[in-house]
């Protein structure tokens, strides 16, 4: 992505929003995650805080983000609204203007226990989305990236197996991305929940494999496992086969778990490099391996 200035469209709009006098007083640039550049836009007369994100020229976020918050409507206040958007040309960076969710994204709590415990019902209330809502909307599996063809390391092998299970698993809203990084904080509570540009229609392993892996990654299975109780106690239904979503998890970030250490870094766990974002990547894959193999039926 470039380094230009931030668009002046995107200032007006959010001057226009604040009030008839209202003036951009600041930008300030926002941690947490390497596909958008993130910008939290301040107003002076009235103070008023907006988020901008930017994407690369020709990336579809922008466009795919403008169908899901509208779906979205908020969610109850866990997700932001949308306030402005241009989806840009094919030269150009697209940008949309969001509301500001309070709190900060936090992946070193206080309370690990309590953490997991408010990321799992959040997910279950993200999964129980009203079906009315979601036309149109695109299918996690049609996706060349999200395909049985893409699975890669050790893993692959069984979750291709058991494709055709994942495939008639009923779809519900998943984020795309559900990881600690993309909610937001406030004393301990769960405010937020950001980044809804890759959100659709898909089995809800997707999403709950991923965040569990997200937590081995930075705690333990214990953590991962509190985070599956409280999403099923959410939900009141037991999460068929967890061990198929954790599989899933595994192949689909095989080849690319090293490329999240930035996103760890800068908000605060510098400790998970590359390296050891790869050793206990693989140190998961193997435990879910073992897993499986103990629970295949017997001769």
């Amino acid at each position: 992505m470039s380094h230009r200035p931030l668009p002046t469209a995107a200032f007006d709009r959010a001057a226009a929003l604040a009030g008839p006098n209202a003036s951009v007083r600041g930008t300030l640039a926002l941690a947490g995650g390497t596909h958008a550049r993130t910008h939290l836009i301040q107003t002076a007369n009235p103070e008023r805080e907006f988020v901008l994100r930017e994407f690369p020229a020709g990336d579809r976020a922008v466009s795919d983000e403008m169908q899901v918050l509208g779906a979205l409507d908020g969610l109850g206040g866990l997700a932001p609204r949308l306030l402005a958007a241009d989806p840009g040309g094919p030269a150009e960076e697209p940008w949309n203007l969001i509301s500001r969710l309070p709190g900060r994204a936090d992946i070193t709590p206080a309370d690990p226990p309590g953490f997991a415990r408010q990321l799992g019902h959040a997910l279950a209330r993200i999964h129980s989305t009203a079906a009315d809502r979601l036309a149109g909307f695109p299918r996690v599996l049609d996706r060349p990236e999200e395909s049985r063809a893409a699975l890669r390391g050790p893993a692959a092998s069984l979750v291709s197996a058991r494709w055709e299970s994942l495939a008639a698993e009923p779809a519900v809203l998943t984020h795309n991305d559900f990881w600690s990084g993309n909610t937001v904080w406030q004393d301990g509570t769960l405010t937020g929940i950001v980044d809804w540009s890759g959100a659709a229609l898909g089995p809800r392993r997707f999403d709950l494999g991923w965040c569990r892996l997200d937590l081995y990654l930075l705690f333990d299975q214990r953590l991962a496992d509190r985070f599956l109780e409280s999403y099923q106690a959410a939900t009141g239904d037991a999460c068929p086969d967890p061990l198929l979503a954790d599989l899933w998890a595994a192949a689909r970030s095989h080849a690319s778990v090293e490329s999240w250490a930035p996103n760890y870094r800068d908000l605060g766990r510098a400790d998970l490099t590359a390296r050891v974002l790869r050793e206990r990547h693989a140190a998961w894959t193997r435990h879910l391996i073992e897993c499986s193999a103990n629970a295949m039926p017997q001769p």
